[in-house]
């Protein structure tokens, strides 16, 4: 089990984030972003399960200018305040926020400096703006919206992205995923998987529409880009 830490943002201000460490530090990083249900306890129980395989892992507090600590349940009520909440967040500023989770991370004793940055849906689309705006060494995607109205950005990527998208996702439809493997397919830093038949929050274990067909296999590659550019 982890704790949460504060972080100092650049423009002032400190936001929180959960730290969780593996058996034996130091160890590679990896930031790990939310769906828009924020750092909730299922993404606590994701960012454990990494510290289990040996990385060391901090997720922020997504929404700390709007209402710190609003870690959200996957109800109907949960949801509509999610998306108030995503409807106020600046992409702009939360990226300029994430610079200073990623550096925080790499300044840790219990890492070794090597940090990659992972997300889903929200978290996903922020995981692909980290690769194109900060300095980190891997990023990993997870079905993240809106991916394809920052296109125009693929060519600033300066890490490897691994990229999971599901099969049937009303929130990634299938123009945008075309969209994106158009523009990104070709590029040798980019990897890019489908899951046939998965929906949107595939990975969700314990909840709706979790698929163990699609979660599995993108664990698993998940690992191996990580432990292959992290160390």
């Amino acid at each position: 089990m982890g704790r949460d830490i504060e972080i100092n943002a650049t423009d002032g201000g400190t936001f929180a984030a959960y730290l969780t460490l593996p058996e034996n530090t130091p160890a590679p990083g990896i930031v790990l972003l939310p769906e828009v249900f924020n750092t909730n306890d299922h993404i606590r129980s994701v960012a454990d399960g990494y510290a289990g395989d040996g990385f060391t892992v901090l997720a922020p507090d997504v929404y700390w200018r709007q209402e710190a600590g609003c870690y959200l349940p996957y109800t109907d009520e949960g949801r509509a305040k999610a998306q108030s909440l995503r409807a106020d967040l600046d992409t702009d500023q939360f990226a300029a926020d994430l610079g200073d989770t990623v550096s925080a991370l790499a300044a840790r004793a219990e890492c070794t400096g090597k940090v990659g940055v992972m997300g889903f849906c929200l978290g996903g689309k922020f995981a692909y703006l980290a690769a194109t705006r900060l300095k980190v060494d891997a990023a990993v995607s997870y079905y993240g919206v809106q991916i394809d109205e920052h296109l125009d950005e693929a060519d600033t990527l300066r890490c490897p992205i691994l990229m999971h998208f599901a099969g049937i996702d009303p929130h990634v439809p299938q123009d945008a995923v075309d969209a994106i493997t158009a523009r990104m397919g070709a590029q040798g830093n980019v990897d890019i998987h489908v899951y046939a038949g998965a929906g949107h929050g595939f990975n969700r274990s314990g909840y709706p529409p979790y698929s163990e067909a699609a979660a599995a296999p993108a664990r698993e590659r998940t690992l191996a880009h990580f432990r292959g550019l992290l160390g």
